[in-house]
Protein backbone atom coordinates (compact mmCIF):
# COMPACT_ATOMS: atom_id res chain seq x y z
CA UNK A 1 0.00 0.00 0.00
CA UNK A 2 1.67 3.45 -0.79
CA UNK A 3 1.79 6.62 1.24
CA UNK A 4 -1.44 7.93 -0.60
CA UNK A 5 -3.39 5.49 0.64
CA UNK A 6 -2.12 5.52 4.04
CA UNK A 7 -2.78 9.32 4.12
CA UNK A 8 -6.58 8.48 3.76
CA UNK A 9 -6.45 6.98 6.75
CA UNK A 10 -5.22 9.92 8.77
CA UNK A 11 -6.92 12.49 9.97
CA UNK A 12 -5.40 15.68 11.51
CA UNK A 13 -6.31 17.98 14.32
CA UNK A 14 -5.29 21.63 15.36
CA UNK A 15 -4.48 22.10 19.00
CA UNK A 16 -4.76 25.63 20.07
CA UNK A 17 -3.50 26.41 24.02
CA UNK A 18 -1.57 28.77 25.15
CA UNK A 19 -0.82 30.87 22.29
CA UNK A 20 0.89 27.34 20.92
CA UNK A 21 -0.90 25.91 18.28
CA UNK A 22 0.29 22.02 17.08
CA UNK A 23 -1.16 19.10 14.97
CA UNK A 24 -2.38 16.05 16.61
CA UNK A 25 -2.11 12.87 13.75
CA UNK A 26 -4.68 10.49 14.16
CA UNK A 27 -5.11 7.11 12.01
CA UNK A 28 -4.09 4.05 11.18
CA UNK A 29 -0.24 4.20 10.57
CA UNK A 30 0.87 7.35 10.91
CA UNK A 31 4.24 5.77 12.54
CA UNK A 32 5.54 4.32 9.05
CA UNK A 33 5.66 8.39 8.17
CA UNK A 34 7.11 9.39 11.15
CA UNK A 35 10.68 10.53 10.13
CA UNK A 36 9.58 12.63 7.33
CA UNK A 37 6.74 14.60 8.90
CA UNK A 38 8.90 15.29 11.96
CA UNK A 39 11.88 16.53 9.21
CA UNK A 40 8.83 18.95 8.14
CA UNK A 41 8.01 19.96 12.10
CA UNK A 42 11.62 19.69 13.58
CA UNK A 43 14.51 20.88 11.42
CA UNK A 44 16.71 19.90 14.27
CA UNK A 45 19.39 16.75 14.28
CA UNK A 46 19.60 14.54 17.12
CA UNK A 47 16.86 13.53 19.56
CA UNK A 48 16.16 10.84 22.94
CA UNK A 49 13.34 8.54 22.49
CA UNK A 50 12.38 7.80 26.01
CA UNK A 51 10.71 4.89 26.33
CA UNK A 52 9.72 1.85 29.13
CA UNK A 53 10.97 -1.97 28.73
CA UNK A 54 7.88 -2.82 27.83
CA UNK A 55 7.45 -0.56 25.10
CA UNK A 56 10.39 -0.18 23.61
CA UNK A 57 10.58 -3.86 22.51
CA UNK A 58 7.85 -3.09 20.57
CA UNK A 59 7.87 0.13 18.33
CA UNK A 60 11.65 1.83 19.26
CA UNK A 61 13.61 0.26 16.32
CA UNK A 62 10.47 1.10 14.05
CA UNK A 63 10.56 4.48 15.38
CA UNK A 64 14.24 4.46 15.06
CA UNK A 65 14.62 3.51 11.42
CA UNK A 66 12.17 6.09 10.52
CA UNK A 67 14.28 8.69 12.00
CA UNK A 68 17.73 7.68 11.18
CA UNK A 69 16.35 7.12 7.21
CA UNK A 70 15.22 11.15 7.54
CA UNK A 71 18.61 12.14 8.51
CA UNK A 72 17.69 12.07 12.63
CA UNK A 73 20.39 10.80 15.00
CA UNK A 74 18.14 9.41 17.74
CA UNK A 75 18.99 8.32 21.29
CA UNK A 76 16.73 5.65 22.68
CA UNK A 77 16.72 5.64 26.86
CA UNK A 78 14.11 2.85 27.71
CA UNK A 79 13.23 2.96 32.01
CA UNK A 80 11.43 0.68 33.94
CA UNK A 81 7.76 0.49 33.07
CA UNK A 82 5.33 1.94 35.60
CA UNK A 83 4.83 4.93 38.05
CA UNK A 84 7.31 4.02 40.10
CA UNK A 85 10.22 5.16 37.32
CA UNK A 86 8.26 8.73 37.27
CA UNK A 87 10.34 10.46 39.60
CA UNK A 88 12.80 13.43 39.79
CA UNK A 89 15.46 10.61 40.64
CA UNK A 90 14.70 8.97 37.32
CA UNK A 91 14.35 12.34 35.59
CA UNK A 92 17.59 13.54 36.29
CA UNK A 93 18.85 9.72 35.53
CA UNK A 94 17.66 10.58 31.94
CA UNK A 95 18.85 14.15 31.51
CA UNK A 96 22.27 12.97 32.83
CA UNK A 97 22.08 9.81 29.87
CA UNK A 98 21.12 13.05 27.17
CA UNK A 99 24.36 14.90 28.41
CA UNK A 100 26.70 12.28 27.73
CA UNK A 101 25.05 11.52 24.38
CA UNK A 102 25.81 14.57 23.27
CA UNK A 103 22.61 16.22 23.22
CA UNK A 104 21.69 20.03 23.64
CA UNK A 105 19.25 22.73 23.57
CA UNK A 106 18.79 22.05 19.59
CA UNK A 107 18.01 18.34 20.04
CA UNK A 108 14.31 17.52 21.47
CA UNK A 109 12.16 14.32 22.89
CA UNK A 110 10.36 12.00 22.21
CA UNK A 111 7.97 10.41 24.36
CA UNK A 112 7.12 6.93 22.95
CA UNK A 113 5.07 5.27 25.73
CA UNK A 114 1.50 5.58 27.92
CA UNK A 115 0.91 8.25 30.45
CA UNK A 116 3.58 7.93 32.45
CA UNK A 117 6.34 8.09 29.63
CA UNK A 118 4.29 10.71 28.24
CA UNK A 119 4.73 12.80 31.67
CA UNK A 120 8.29 12.25 32.24
CA UNK A 121 9.26 12.74 28.95
CA UNK A 122 7.66 16.27 28.88
CA UNK A 123 8.76 17.02 32.19
CA UNK A 124 12.43 16.19 31.09
CA UNK A 125 11.49 18.16 27.67
CA UNK A 126 10.54 21.06 30.06
CA UNK A 127 13.52 21.42 32.19
CA UNK A 128 16.44 20.25 29.65
CA UNK A 129 18.22 23.11 28.54
CA UNK A 130 15.40 25.16 30.17
CA UNK A 131 13.16 23.48 27.72
CA UNK A 132 13.33 21.63 23.96
CA UNK A 133 10.68 20.56 21.92
CA UNK A 134 8.42 17.14 22.86
CA UNK A 135 6.66 15.30 20.38
CA UNK A 136 4.56 12.97 21.74
CA UNK A 137 3.74 9.15 20.67
CA UNK A 138 0.96 7.57 22.98
CA UNK A 139 1.15 4.05 22.82
CA UNK A 140 -2.49 3.71 24.96
CA UNK A 141 -5.80 4.81 24.29
CA UNK A 142 -6.10 6.78 27.66
CA UNK A 143 -2.61 8.59 26.68
CA UNK A 144 -4.40 9.37 23.59
CA UNK A 145 -7.37 10.78 24.64
CA UNK A 146 -6.12 12.04 27.62
CA UNK A 147 -2.56 12.94 29.07
CA UNK A 148 -0.81 13.57 25.55
CA UNK A 149 -3.21 16.68 25.22
CA UNK A 150 -2.92 19.58 27.91
CA UNK A 151 0.88 20.13 28.05
CA UNK A 152 1.19 18.71 31.78
CA UNK A 153 4.28 17.15 33.00
CA UNK A 154 5.32 16.02 35.89
CA UNK A 155 7.18 13.30 38.21
CA UNK A 156 5.37 11.59 41.76
CA UNK A 157 6.83 12.15 45.16
CA UNK A 158 6.51 10.40 48.16
CA UNK A 159 3.48 12.43 48.82
CA UNK A 160 1.16 12.02 46.22
CA UNK A 161 1.12 12.17 42.02
CA UNK A 162 2.28 14.62 39.95
CA UNK A 163 3.41 17.24 42.65
CA UNK A 164 6.43 18.36 40.57
CA UNK A 165 6.12 19.59 37.19
CA UNK A 166 5.23 22.19 33.96
CA UNK A 167 2.95 22.99 31.66
CA UNK A 168 5.11 22.49 28.35
CA UNK A 169 3.18 21.70 25.54
CA UNK A 170 4.16 18.99 23.02
CA UNK A 171 4.95 20.27 19.37
CA UNK A 172 3.52 17.30 18.15
CA UNK A 173 1.53 13.82 18.52
CA UNK A 174 0.77 10.85 16.81
CA UNK A 175 -1.88 8.50 17.39
CA UNK A 176 -1.21 5.54 15.37
CA UNK A 177 -4.13 3.05 15.92
CA UNK A 178 -2.33 0.17 15.21
CA UNK A 179 -0.12 0.13 17.99
CA UNK A 180 -3.52 -0.35 20.05
CA UNK A 181 -3.77 -4.03 18.62
CA UNK A 182 -0.84 -4.58 21.30
CA UNK A 183 -2.88 -3.67 24.22
CA UNK A 184 -4.29 -6.35 26.37
CA UNK A 185 -7.73 -5.72 27.00
CA UNK A 186 -7.34 -4.33 30.50
CA UNK A 187 -4.62 -1.94 29.15
CA UNK A 188 -7.00 -1.08 25.85
CA UNK A 189 -10.28 -0.74 28.46
CA UNK A 190 -8.70 1.76 30.76
CA UNK A 191 -8.82 4.74 28.59
CA UNK A 192 -12.73 4.38 28.31
CA UNK A 193 -12.69 5.89 31.72
CA UNK A 194 -11.20 9.12 30.26
CA UNK A 195 -13.71 8.81 27.52
CA UNK A 196 -16.50 8.11 29.97
CA UNK A 197 -15.45 11.47 32.24
CA UNK A 198 -15.31 13.57 29.28
CA UNK A 199 -18.84 12.59 28.68
CA UNK A 200 -19.70 13.14 31.65
CA UNK A 201 -18.20 16.24 32.20
CA UNK A 202 -18.95 18.26 28.53
CA UNK A 203 -20.78 15.38 25.88
CA UNK A 204 -24.54 14.07 26.76
CA UNK A 205 -24.17 13.01 22.92
CA UNK A 206 -21.15 10.96 23.07
CA UNK A 207 -22.34 9.33 26.53
CA UNK A 208 -25.21 8.07 24.60
CA UNK A 209 -23.14 6.78 21.82
CA UNK A 210 -21.27 4.97 24.13
CA UNK A 211 -24.03 3.50 25.75
CA UNK A 212 -24.95 1.80 22.35
CA UNK A 213 -21.06 1.44 21.71
CA UNK A 214 -19.81 -2.03 19.42
CA UNK A 215 -17.33 -0.26 17.30
CA UNK A 216 -13.87 -2.51 16.97
CA UNK A 217 -13.29 -0.78 13.30
CA UNK A 218 -10.43 1.74 13.07
CA UNK A 219 -12.63 4.73 12.23
CA UNK A 220 -15.03 4.60 14.61
CA UNK A 221 -12.40 4.73 17.26
CA UNK A 222 -10.57 7.61 15.27
CA UNK A 223 -13.75 9.73 15.23
CA UNK A 224 -14.19 9.06 19.24
CA UNK A 225 -10.65 9.77 19.69
CA UNK A 226 -10.27 13.21 18.16
CA UNK A 227 -13.71 14.03 19.70
CA UNK A 228 -12.20 13.31 23.35
CA UNK A 229 -9.22 15.52 22.13
CA UNK A 230 -11.28 18.74 20.91
CA UNK A 231 -13.26 18.04 24.54
CA UNK A 232 -10.38 18.41 26.30
CA UNK A 233 -8.57 20.89 24.21
CA UNK A 234 -11.92 23.24 24.44
CA UNK A 235 -11.85 22.78 28.37
CA UNK A 236 -7.65 23.81 28.73
CA UNK A 237 -8.10 26.48 26.59
CA UNK A 238 -10.26 28.48 29.03
CA UNK A 239 -7.54 27.67 32.26
CA UNK A 240 -4.40 26.60 30.89
CA UNK A 241 -2.45 26.87 33.83
CA UNK A 242 -5.56 25.44 36.06
CA UNK A 243 -5.68 29.09 37.73
CA UNK A 244 -9.58 29.79 37.20
CA UNK A 245 -10.63 26.50 37.78
CA UNK A 246 -12.38 25.95 34.50
CA UNK A 247 -9.54 23.39 33.69
CA UNK A 248 -10.18 21.53 37.14
CA UNK A 249 -13.34 20.23 35.91
CA UNK A 250 -11.05 17.55 34.24
CA UNK A 251 -10.60 16.02 37.16
CA UNK A 252 -13.72 14.73 37.80
CA UNK A 253 -13.07 11.20 39.74
CA UNK A 254 -9.76 11.82 39.89
CA UNK A 255 -9.38 13.42 43.68
CA UNK A 256 -10.56 9.69 44.83
CA UNK A 257 -8.77 8.15 41.58
CA UNK A 258 -5.39 9.48 42.46
CA UNK A 259 -5.78 7.85 45.93
CA UNK A 260 -6.51 4.49 45.32
CA UNK A 261 -3.81 4.55 43.00
CA UNK A 262 -1.48 5.58 46.19
CA UNK A 263 -3.11 3.25 48.41
CA UNK A 264 -2.89 0.29 46.15
CA UNK A 265 1.09 1.43 45.81
CA UNK A 266 0.40 2.52 42.58
CA UNK A 267 0.41 -1.32 40.79
CA UNK A 268 -3.41 -2.87 42.04
CA UNK A 269 -5.39 -0.42 40.03
CA UNK A 270 -4.34 1.07 36.33
CA UNK A 271 -5.30 4.69 36.13
CA UNK A 272 -8.09 4.19 34.56
CA UNK A 273 -9.65 1.63 36.93
CA UNK A 274 -8.84 3.62 39.80
CA UNK A 275 -9.95 7.01 37.98
CA UNK A 276 -13.15 4.61 37.29
CA UNK A 277 -13.38 3.90 41.10
CA UNK A 278 -13.11 7.62 41.25
CA UNK A 279 -16.05 8.66 39.22
CA UNK A 280 -18.40 6.47 40.85
CA UNK A 281 -17.44 8.55 44.22
CA UNK A 282 -17.66 11.94 42.53
CA UNK A 283 -21.14 10.15 41.24
CA UNK A 284 -22.54 9.15 44.36
CA UNK A 285 -21.15 12.83 45.93
CA UNK A 286 -22.57 14.39 43.24
CA UNK A 287 -26.39 12.79 44.05
CA UNK A 288 -25.51 14.50 47.44
CA UNK A 289 -24.31 17.54 46.64
CA UNK A 290 -25.21 18.75 43.38
CA UNK A 291 -28.65 16.82 42.70
CA UNK A 292 -27.30 14.34 40.24
CA UNK A 293 -30.56 11.83 39.38
CA UNK A 294 -29.71 8.79 41.02
CA UNK A 295 -30.83 7.14 37.74
CA UNK A 296 -28.40 8.94 35.89
CA UNK A 297 -25.42 8.07 38.82
CA UNK A 298 -26.71 4.23 37.65
CA UNK A 299 -26.26 5.34 33.98
CA UNK A 300 -22.46 6.26 34.93
CA UNK A 301 -22.13 2.81 36.59
CA UNK A 302 -23.75 0.58 34.18
CA UNK A 303 -21.29 2.66 31.29
CA UNK A 304 -18.14 2.06 33.37
CA UNK A 305 -19.18 -1.96 33.69
CA UNK A 306 -19.92 -2.13 29.96
CA UNK A 307 -16.44 -1.42 29.51
CA UNK A 308 -15.09 -3.90 31.97
CA UNK A 309 -13.72 -1.05 34.57
CA UNK A 310 -14.01 -1.96 38.13
CA UNK A 311 -16.86 -0.01 40.37
CA UNK A 312 -16.48 -1.62 43.51
CA UNK A 313 -13.44 -1.17 45.56
CA UNK A 314 -11.46 -5.02 46.82
CA UNK A 315 -12.75 -5.53 50.45
CA UNK A 316 -9.20 -6.07 51.66
CA UNK A 317 -7.96 -2.40 50.26
CA UNK A 318 -8.04 -0.48 53.54
CA UNK A 319 -9.94 2.75 53.40
CA UNK A 320 -7.44 4.41 55.46
CA UNK A 321 -5.14 4.90 53.24
CA UNK A 322 -7.64 6.62 50.52
CA UNK A 323 -8.74 8.83 53.33
CA UNK A 324 -4.98 9.46 54.38
CA UNK A 325 -3.96 10.16 50.24
CA UNK A 326 -6.63 12.23 49.44
CA UNK A 327 -5.42 15.50 51.76
CA UNK A 328 -2.00 15.43 49.20
CA UNK A 329 -4.08 15.53 45.83
CA UNK A 330 -3.06 18.97 44.42
CA UNK A 331 -6.81 20.03 44.37
CA UNK A 332 -6.43 20.95 47.96
CA UNK A 333 -5.76 24.70 48.36
CA UNK A 334 -5.63 25.93 51.62
CA UNK A 335 -6.53 22.39 53.16
CA UNK A 336 -10.05 23.06 51.11
CA UNK A 337 -10.59 20.81 48.51
CA UNK A 338 -12.18 21.76 45.21
CA UNK A 339 -14.57 18.58 44.30
CA UNK A 340 -15.76 18.33 41.05
CA UNK A 341 -19.60 17.58 40.48
CA UNK A 342 -21.73 16.59 37.80
CA UNK A 343 -25.47 18.01 38.28
CA UNK A 344 -26.43 16.09 35.46
CA UNK A 345 -25.00 14.10 32.60
CA UNK A 346 -23.04 16.52 30.02
CA UNK A 347 -22.14 19.29 32.52
CA UNK A 348 -20.09 19.89 35.74
CA UNK A 349 -18.70 22.50 38.33
CA UNK A 350 -16.77 22.77 41.08
CA UNK A 351 -18.26 22.31 45.11
CA UNK A 352 -16.19 23.42 47.49
CA UNK A 353 -18.94 21.96 49.88
CA UNK A 354 -17.83 18.64 49.56
CA UNK A 355 -16.10 17.32 52.93
CA UNK A 356 -14.17 14.68 53.97
CA UNK A 357 -17.20 12.92 55.11
CA UNK A 358 -19.41 13.20 52.22
CA UNK A 359 -15.96 11.31 50.53
CA UNK A 360 -15.86 8.98 53.21
CA UNK A 361 -19.06 7.89 52.97
CA UNK A 362 -18.90 7.84 49.42
CA UNK A 363 -15.49 5.36 49.71
CA UNK A 364 -17.67 3.10 52.36
CA UNK A 365 -20.11 2.66 49.35
CA UNK A 366 -17.85 1.46 46.74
Amino acid sequence: MGPAAIEERVSKTVVSLGGQRYCVVIGRGPLRQLGARLRKHLPRKTCAIISDDNVAPLFAKRVQGSLTVAGFEPRLIAIAAGEKSKTLEKAGAICDEMIAAGLDRHSFVIGLGGGVIGDISGFVAAIYHRGIPHVQIPTTLLAMVDSSIGGKNGVNTRDGKNLIGAVHHPSLVIDDLEVLKTLPAREFNQGFAEIIKHAVIADVTMFRALQAWKASNALALQRLIKCNIKIKSRIVAKDERDQTGKRALLNFGHTVGHAIERAGDYHKFLHGEAVSLGIVVASTISVKKAGLPPEQRGAIVDLLRRFDLPTRLPKNLPRKKIFDAVKFDKKFESGKIRFVVTPRIGSARLSRDVTMEDIREAVDEL
